[in-house]
């Protein structure tokens, strides 16, 4: 799905950090970025964001929930995964959201890839999972589990909770995701953790270079853009516009080992960073 740059938004006065201006590879800190603002009215994108949300609790009521139970029972569950895809992609629509996907002509059709994205807003899952051109597992946060249905239907496509809070079962869920990558999926890593407020780059976790590492499967940095300022986190409000994918130049890790692993995050928040400055 592809779409023209919105013209309904501008520059605000929000300055971008230092740390952007150089050439040098960035530490794994705190970065800021200039923050769009929409020129619609600040009523409108609350009714649009109260809008997508009862989108999304229609479609869970009245589609997610039968086809559940009715996978389930055939067994079929895998078989939720394109009726999954049509349900994100209506509700980004009800967002005001379309997507516009560049880069990926280095990838290999056939090669699992652990794809490392950053993160700004609810919109981002969706645009990684399914536009991203790949079958793939993703990571989200435990509470997802609590949600009802939604936290059910995640096993049937290969989104795996992890809870960082416990060293313990953090693991296991890594060792459930390495498991979904040994069928051939690629997987999907949001490495900042967690959503970053808008205009920021939080530093990024761990997890997903020592899951490359271990798979010995490269890494797909993935720069998402404009998505902070159409639905930010805390904002409370959806605005009408483009959401930026760019998947960059995939690292390689083969020989790589975990005394690597932080040299493999420089270099992907390098790339992700580079490319968020690009897109200012």
């Amino acid at each position: 799905m592809s779409a023209t740059k919105s013209k309904d938004s501008h520059t605000s006065s929000f300055s971008a950090s230092p740390h952007l201006r150089g050439t040098e590879s960035p530490e794994n800190k705190l970065l800021t970025f200039p923050v769009k603002e929409s020129n619609k009215s600040r009523l409108a994108g609350k009714l649009r964001y109260w809008w997508g949300w009862l989108v999304a609790g229609t479609l869970v009521l009245f589609i997610a929930t039968p086809a559940l139970l009715f996978f389930g029972l055939l067994g079929r569950r895998s078989w939720l995964h394109p009726l999954a895809k049509w349900g994100a992609s209506t509700w980004m629509k009800a967002c005001g959201a379309t997507i516009e996907v560049t880069g990926g002509e280095d990838l290999d059709p056939g090669k699992a890839y652990v794809f490392a994205s950053n993160h700004r807003s609810y919109l981002d899952t969706a645009t990684l999972f399914f536009f991203a051109g790949r079958k793939m597992g993703l990571v989200a946060k435990k509470e997802l589990l609590k949600a009802p249905v939604f936290g059910q239907g995640m096993s049937f496509v290969n989104i795996i909770a992890i809870d960082r809070s416990n060293p313990e079962r953090a693991m296991t869920s890594m060792n459930k995701a390495r498991a979904v990558m040994e069928k051939g999926f690629s997987f999907g890593l949001f490495v900042e953790g967690t959503r970053a407020m808008p205009g920021e780059l939080l530093p990024f976790k761990k997890g997903a270079f020592h899951l490359a590492v271990q798979m010995q499967a490269p890494i797909v940095p993935v720069a998402i853009t404009n998505t902070d300022w159409m639905m930010g986190k805390r904002t409370g409000v959806a605005y009408p516009g483009v959401v930026k994918m760019k998947l960059l130049a995939p690292i390689p890790t083969a020989g790589k080992s975990t005394d690597d692993v932080m040299e493999l995050l420089l270099a992907t928040r390098t790339a992700i960073a580079d490319e968020m400055r690009k897109q200012q």
